[in-house]
């Protein structure tokens, strides 16, 4: 279907059409651009409270934020990994969302603000994601949290650390995740489907951008063969958690993503994959929320759910 209106409404919007490619600045200056672009967002639903924690890392301390709900705990507890490439973003950058997540999904939402490329490389990001989870697992008592009901979750980037980190807690007999929300995720390290080809240009997030983004996270290209840096790759994704997949149909991304869910699924791993028509990787619409709200809560209050 053509471009929905909401999302050439995004596309043509003043602010979004001066935006700079990442590329043609400076890493500085494409972190300061995207937080300008990121915290124009919705500020969210009110939460209970918010509090920033540090948790141990493989290299240092990892910065959380952990939004609570209103109600009485212990809550479901979801660990986000915010999108910007593995350079770009912080825990600011995404805070509308995790506290919409927390407040009508009920559970608690514990933001991830893992080491960035290029100063980090990979694998410090996907050890990072790893370790958080790992604590927050461990920790489930100090957050108000039911580590038996854990899910990890993230947009773009983020959605790539989220599958590794189910990946890497299967490989390592880490935590037991019960659901992976993989939001216009990063699969592999390829540009060569049909979907880079038709959507690498003129919808707000180009091939050019995705390419600088890979070069800042590898330290060679090799590493991209990894299946913690391209989870595609992985030769078996079997005993892995139950996935959310959602792509957009003028995304960049949107077939390395469906080649995901459907590797997912042919290993056995029970998925729900959406594709919201219309969209662009910048802008999923408020549908696209709903439906990934409404995965969360299905995963984590199944008897409620399956009553309504």
């Amino acid at each position: 279907m053509p471009l929905h209106p909401s999302a050439r409404a995004f596309l043509d919007n003043s602010f979004i059409k001066s935006l700079a490619p990442p590329e043609t600045l400076s890493v500085d200056a494409a972190r300061a651009q995207y937080n300008r672009l990121m915290r124009a967002a919705p500020p969210g639903d009110p939460v209970a409270r918010t509090e920033d924690l540090l948790a141990p890392g493989p290299l240092g301390d990892i910065p959380l934020r952990v939004f609570t709900p209103f109600g009485e705990g212990p809550f479901p507890l979801y660990v986000f990994f915010h999108g910007g490439g593995w350079v770009l973003g912080d825990l600011d950058t995404q805070v509308g969302e995790c506290r919409t997540l927390a407040s009508q999904a009920g559970c608690v939402v514990v933001s991830v603000d893992y080491r960035h490329a290029p100063e980090h490389q990979f694998p410090a990001a996907p050890e990072d994601a790893y370790a958080a989870l790992a604590w927050v697992a461990q920790n489930a008592e100090r957050l108000d949290g039911d580590p038996a009901r854990l899910a990890v979750g993230g947009t773009s980037s983020g959605g790539n650390l989220a599958a590794v980190a189910a990946l890497m807690a299967r490989d390592r007999g880490g935590p037991q995740v019960l659901l992976q929300v993989l939001n216009t995720p990063v699969t592999h390290h390829d540009f060569s489907t049909a979907s880079y080809r038709d959507n690498g240009q003129g919808y707000g997030f180009d091939r050019s951008s995705m390419e600088w983004c890979w070069g800042c996270y590898l330290k060679k290209l090799d590493d991209g063969l990894h299946p913690y840096a391209s989870p595609l790759l992985a030769p078996d994704l079997s005993g892995l958690p139950a996935a959310f997949v959602m792509t957009c149909e003028f995304d960049p991304l949107r077939d390395e993503g469906h080649a995901y869910a459907e590797r997912l699924r042919a290993a056995g791993v029970p998925v729900t994959y959406r594709e919201n028509a219309g969209m662009v990787h910048l802008f999923h619409g408020p549908e696209a929320r709903q439906a990934v709200i409404q995965a969360v809560r299905q995963a984590f209050f199944p008897t409620t759910f399956s009553e309504r």
